[in-house]
């Protein structure tokens, strides 16, 4: 039996305060239930998994997050109906805000990683918060995108890497700019072809910066020196900013091959279709983790989360 209700949440994250390095995590009291859990909340009718998890973080807790690697997601029955709940969760970092309490949410307390286990209310919560401490809290992201619908290539009479966007993939390219922000995406880059710079173009429009030009990402340019273009990928892992590289799907597939195998993970099943991202978690310059979001930016079926 498939989900039929779907949410997103996040296992909130700060460093203490006391300059310690520890690591604490936010939990919600909650008075309806009189529980205490992780944030989460519904998708709104056309909402994607990401955009849901940071604001259902931000109206139940005022925090406004940026959002890490993918946790995993829980599937449950909906107590009193013949339903199924599958709620998404990601790591998510404060950036800023404060909690005020609300209709939904009247206590918000931090606990460290070894106080947060006694407090949460259910076991799938605390599954949630294992998934979230078997790596670091802190890694770099890198957004990798497949370039948006261009339409057919024996369709166009001018040159290849001229071709451009057709509508479809300029809604796509609008969509992608809410939720590549949501992972704090700041510094963007693309392969040459005018249809991987038109993708990230609204992007960048939004956020006030210039597009990096990457030949050696293109099609073209991977094939003729794949061992610099794959370096050249690495290299764009930033500890102190989040980046965006859009390229293309000769290119993209086996990239993500060569790394997972360089580092050791495996990777999620993926269709790599266009406009989808992967998601690239990294620590110390090694991948520790690669999620995909689908075209329709909505998470591929990934882990389910287990003891």
């Amino acid at each position: 039996m498939q989900a039929n209700i779907h949410a997103a949440g996040a296992v909130v994250w700060r460093y203490a305060a006391d300059g310690s390095g520890a690591i604490e995590i936010a939990v919600i009291h909650r008075p309806k239930y009189e529980d205490w859990s992780l944030p989460k909340g519904k998708l709104d009718p056309g909402e994607t998994p990401v955009l849901a998890a940071v604001r259902e973080v931000a109206e139940e807790t005022g925090l406004h997050c940026r959002l890490g690697r993918y946790l995993g997601h829980v599937t449950y029955p909906v107590p009193g109906h013949r339903k199924l709940k599958r709620v998404y969760y990601w790591a998510a970092e404060v950036i800023d805000g404060a909690f005020a309490a609300n209709t939904e949410v009247d206590e918000l307390i931090w606990l460290r990683l070894d106080q947060v286990m006694d407090e949460l209310s259910y076991p799938m919560d605390r599954q949630v918060v294992r998934a979230f401490t078997r790596l670091p809290a802190e890694t770099s992201t890198l957004l990798l995108v497949r370039h948006a619908k261009a339409g057919r290539r024996d369709r166009y009479s001018g040159p290849d890497d001229q071709r451009p966007l057709e509508r479809a993939g300029r809604r796509q390219s609008a969509a992608l700019v809410p939720n590549l922000r949501a992972f704090g995406a700041g510094e963007i880059y693309s392969a040459d072809p005018l249809r991987c710079v038109q993708t990230v173009a609204p992007l960048a429009e939004e956020l006030g910066v210039e597009i990096g030009i990457e030949p050696l990402l293109s099609e073209s340019g991977y094939a003729a020196a794949p061992e610099q273009a794959r370096e050249r990928a690495r290299s764009l892992v930033s500890d102190t900013a989040v980046r965006v590289l859009c390229s293309q799907g000769e290119v993209i597939p086996d990239l993500m091959r060569w790394w997972a195998e360089r580092d050791g993970i495996t990777l999620p099943p993926a269709r790599n279709r266009k406009g989808s991202v992967w998601v690239l978690s990294l620590v110390a310059g090694r991948l520790v983790a690669a999620d995909h979001l689908d075209r329709s930016l909505s998470i591929d079926v990934g882990p389910t989360v287990t003891e």
